[in-house]
């Protein structure tokens, strides 16, 4: 018997899941409401009847089956294995479509597709003509010949890049992701991948399985430091090489690509891999599946540390064309910006390390996804609106399209650079400056006002006289300027001649750079300066808190070790980081375990040196109201509390400490956590650190 694909929801979910569900569990489940839910459960309660299988209910409990284990699991399994594609549906009856074209090229009647997805012809001949422009961006054509069938005209290389754009399109990435996590897998035999079930399946799990294990065996760095999506997305194309060699399927023979990627290092470690996969599945792979493995690694993205820049002699920013490219690219940014940007060796490194792979990419005509693309335009307008213009700077150099992914790219690089740019304006600080001269006061005045008018607003001018000079005096100003000797005084002094000349001005400038960014220790009113310390660093240590809480859903089911590996990535993306975080906590929980029952809640905290910031974080289960795990049974949500060891490691302790008490004694603070309302959460989180905030002025 066929179910509708919201019947095949109910039932999964209803036969996997041991105690009674409430429909309103079961709706957020499957994303719908729960009016339809009850709907459906009517049709649901009489077809079951075929099964010896009866729906249950009861008031303030929810709904469950009843029947023998037996007819559960031949349901669950016709359940599984049904296609619940509703090609009612049009647009999944265009994804269908695509799909089947892409899976087989040969010719086929227009009949047999109208029978397979069940429409008339006429429906079908509509879908093609509008799938036909999907096949057109890699330059594939739908060739109808009448009394002959319907196939896919274009090269092996497009439809390769085709296959490969639905995988990453709809194939859910989880799955592949598991090929990432596996890449650092010290022997093959560790590495795990579960199973693919996807209705959309171009690819055969076997084959994905075998390379993701071959890549997870070879020794090479140059592989682990591809980005994630680099690692995916070459594992996508060997894969998809392996099954069209295997079925006979090859990419037409290029001497010249050959002949000019022969030289390159990456070519080696595309060799190395080929003879990997030569091992593993038996086979010869011709040379120009070589070469383009070669081209993606060339193209890929790498994760690259700055120590790695600073010691490569190789850098793309020495390299004549990618050097040239740079420098146009950040004058059609912005002309004015061009010189201070220019100036920014981080960003000109950067900018030149992503260029290297992106002219690969863009002169073979290789697509890259940017999952951020919308986010970019909507929170970096400006910024995605200027690098439009470079984005015409580099196709009026290169003779070649870029498309809106790429210029989302270079539009991350660009606002890195200014949001630095900005917080050096916001470290810098104005100078103070003593000026005393010893030629009569219009002197001093024609000095003070010819270096205000060449310093401007960096600096504070005060005259004074060489009597003026007592240890309050000479505490306030950062340096002096003078035209005389002043003698033995316990400060800077920059000698001058009293008309400024250039040069005097020049080295007064030098010393007001060197001062502006260094914070000023005053020792003057001693008690009153501290006093401002430690409120402006407690505020700086509140701000931290807000800026970076975040209330995260989880899987009910993921276990302690699982939630904590979760939590870390969201906390830090640095994975010396995450571990430290993770057996921190874990060091705790042996000692004493922070999971309190009786109050619903995790309470964990760890105290962590260097890197980490006054942190508090929450973690609820998404699909439940308790984490389902037996460690963390009756859990309704899980709070963390990173507390840095640093020189203010009592205050730190005192501040997170208030937070944990008020878990306890505002109990409005609890319900909000257990809720899972992120806005709520942060509004009494908020409402507690001005609480503590005030008490602290209070006894300061």
């Amino acid at each position: 018997m066929e179910f509708t694909p919201r019947d095949r929801q109910i039932l999964i979910a209803l036969l996997t899941q041991k105690e009674a569900l409430p429909v309103k569990n079961l709706a957020q489940k499957i994303n719908v409401s729960k009016r339809t839910v009850q709907r459906e459960l009517d049709y649901i309660s009489y077809i079951l009847k075929n099964y010896n299988i009866n729906l249950c209910s009861k008031t303030g409990a929810g709904i469950w089956l009843e029947g023998e284990e037996a007819g559960k699991q031949m349901l669950l399994k016709q359940l599984e294995n049904q296609d619940d594609r509703d090609f009612a549906d049009k647009s999944e009856r265009r994804k269908g479509l695509i799909l089947e074209m892409l899976k087989d090229q040969t010719p086929k009647k227009l009949y047999y597709y109208a029978n397979l997805f069940s429409v008339s012809e006429a429906t079908i001949s509509k879908d093609m003509e509008h799938v036909e422009p999907w096949f057109q961006k890699f330059e594939l054509q739908i060739i109808r010949k009448q009394g002959y069938g319907v196939y896919l005209q274009g090269s092996e290389k497009n439809l390769r890049v085709a296959i490969r754009e639905f995988i990453k399109r709809y194939i859910h990435t989880p799955v592949l992701n598991q090929l990432y996590e596996a890449s650092d897998i010290s022997t093959p035999k560790a590495v795990g991948i579960k199973n693919i079930k996807n209705q959309y399946q171009l690819l055969d799990e076997d084959i994905l399985k075998q390379v993701g294990i071959c890549f997870a065996s070879i020794p090479d760095d140059r592989i682990r430091r591809l980005t994630e999506e680099s690692y995916i997305g070459l594992i996508l194309h060997v894969t998809i090489a392996i099954e069209r060699v295997l079925g006979g399927e090859f990419i037409e023979s290029n001497d010249e690509l050959l002949k000019n990627l022969k030289q390159d290092d990456e070519y080696n470690l595309a060799l190395l891999i080929v003879n990997s996969l030569e091992q593993e599945f038996g086979i010869e792979i011709p040379d120009i599946e070589i070469a383009f493995i070669c081209l993606h690694i060339k193209a890929s993205k790498l994760q690259r540390a700055s120590e790695d820049y600073k010691n490569d002699k190789n850098l793309p920013i020495h390299h004549e064309e990618i050097r040239v490219l740079v420098q146009g690219m950040i004058v059609a940014y912005d002309e004015q910006l061009a010189s201070v940007l220019a100036a920014d060796e981080e960003f000109t490194t950067g900018l030149a390390a992503h260029l290297r792979p992106t002219l690969v990419r863009l002169k073979n005509h290789m697509p890259i996804e940017n999952p951020h693309l919308n986010e970019i335009k909507e929170s970096y307008t400006d910024v995605y609106e200027h690098c439009l213009k470079v984005g015409k700077f580099l196709e009026a150099n290169l003779g070649c399209e870029i498309p809106e992914t790429e210029i989302g790219f270079i539009a991350i690089h660009f606002g890195a650079a200014l949001v630095r740019l900005e917080s050096e304006k916001e470290k810098k600080r104005t100078v103070s400056i003593g000026l005393v001269c010893a030629s009569g006061i219009g002197i001093s005045r024609l000095m003070a006002s010819r270096l205000q008018k060449y310093l401007k607003a960096r600096a504070n001018i005060t005259t004074y006289g060489k009597t003026d000079l007592t240890p309050f005096v000479i505490e306030r100003n950062d340096f002096f300027v003078s035209s005389m000797e002043l003698g033995e005084i316990d400060t800077e002094v920059v000698q001058v001649s009293p008309l400024l000349p250039e040069d005097d001005l020049l080295r007064i400038d030098e010393k007001v750079q060197q001062y502006a960014g260094v914070s000023k220790k005053l020792e003057y009113n001693s008690d009153f300066v501290k006093q401002m310390e430690k409120i402006n660093d407690l505020a700086g240590k509140i701000k931290e808190i807000l800026r970076n809480f975040f209330c995260m859903e989880v899987e009910s089911e993921v276990s302690f070790q699982q939630l904590l590996e979760l939590a870390a990535k969201k906390i830090t993306p640095f994975k010396e980081n995450q571990t430290r975080f993770i057996e921190s906590i874990m060091d705790r929980e042996e000692i004493a375990t922070q999971i309190i029952p009786e109050l619903g809640i995790g309470l964990l905290h760890t105290r962590l040196k260097d890197t980490y910031q006054n942190g508090f974080y929450v973690c609820v289960p998404g699909n439940h109201i308790n984490f389902q795990n037996a460690y963390m049974q009756s859990v309704e949500a899980v709070v963390i509390m990173l507390i840095p060891e640093d020189e203010n490691k009592q205050e730190n302790s005192r501040l997170m400490g208030y937070l944990s008490e008020s878990l306890i004694e505002d109990e409005k603070f609890l319900v909000d956590i257990k809720s899972g309302d992120e806005i709520r959460i942060k509004d009494t989180l908020s409402r507690l650190l001005k609480q503590y905030f005030n008490k602290y002025l209070d006894v300061v």
